[in-house]
């Protein structure tokens, strides 16, 4: 799993039927400090997130799928939680 943000969403016509229904979003993988981590990813929403949110990401084909309820589809990445708080104690 990763932190993430969610930076925008994507407005598709066309998709797959394992798609219909569910948002997708662009999340932006961030570090615990908040500064970006690599490139944003597509990631089909499982618990209606919205812009500017920090989300938990998964990024196992498997785990996304089962998440968002669609065994077998062509997913790759899907949002599973929105974060309220980060505590580090010690930090």
């Amino acid at each position: 799993m990763l932190i993430g943000r969610v930076i925008g969403d994507v407005v598709a016509t066309q998709k797959v039927p394992s798609h219909e229904g569910r948002k997708i979003l662009v999340v932006q993988p961030i570090n615990l400090d908040g500064t970006d981590r690599g490139d944003p990813v597509l990631a089909l929403d499982a618990v209606s997130a919205g812009i500017g949110e920090r989300v938990l990401l998964t990024t196992e084909g498997f785990s996304a799928m089962t998440a968002v309820g669609r065994p077998n589809s062509p997913i790759d990445s899907a949002v599973i939680g929105v974060i309220d708080s980060i505590d580090l104690p010690g930090l």
